[in-house]
């Protein structure tokens, strides 16, 4: 994506510390950038502002204000970068646990902030792609486990071959043009329900 067209915000009490941030960006040849002071109602900014990227700086964090980024960083899933003056394990921890592309302790100057930008525009889009990745692996086991289920049924109830109950179940998913464990989801669900006296 061209910098020019990467919508930035910048969540910043600081307004010094903030040009410093914007500065960098401009630099940069970010151009959509906007600046927030006021933390209050940030939730609805975000969605007025709606960014690629959200950068964070935090001057002297406590607990409280941590927490409240972190849940906000969990919900937005976008690219956070969030720099902060100190930080302890716990909050390395926290940050990463919430999903914080980027925690940079001690490291606000200008010219730091375009490859900041980048690496967590970079480690968002890689971590979105695994937890994508890790999603369909579920979805392909959970779909599996549903096929042997319903093998199963098909076995017990009407004394079919394992290689039979297969090809029955996959003959009915192409007729009703639906995914082999939708139709395996539907008998078992079917079994369920009428029980051990059921088909």
């Amino acid at each position: 994506m061209n910098p020019a067209e990467l919508r930035i915000l910048i969540i910043d009490e600081n307004r010094i510390r903030a040009a410093v941030i914007e500065e960098g960006l401009r630099e940069a040849g970010h151009t959509a950038v906007t600046l927030v002071h006021d933390v209050s109602g940030i939730a609805r900014k975000i969605t007025e502002v709606n960014p690629d990227v959200i950068v964070i700086d935090l001057e002297n964090p406590n607990r409280d204000m941590l927490e409240n980024m972190f849940q906000l960083s969990r919900a937005v899933k976008r690219p956070i970068a969030m720099f902060v003056d100190r930080a302890d394990t716990a909050s390395i921890e926290a940050a990463v646990d919430a999903g914080v592309s980027a925690y940079i302790v001690d490291g606000l100057r200008k010219e730091r902030v375009k490859p900041i930008l980048q690496m967590a525009i970079s480690r968002f889009n890689a971590f979105s792609r695994m937890a994508r990745e890790l999603e369909e692996a579920r979805g392909e086991l959970e779909g599996r486990k549903l096929v042997e289920r319903a093998k199963g049924i098909l076995m017990k109830s009407r004394g079919m071959s394992e290689e039979d109950a297969y090809a029955l179940l996959r003959k009915t998913a192409m007729n009703q043009n639906r995914k082999l464990a939708d139709v395996a989801q539907s008998l078992v669900t079917a079994a369920d329900l009428l029980g051990p006296g059921g088909p």
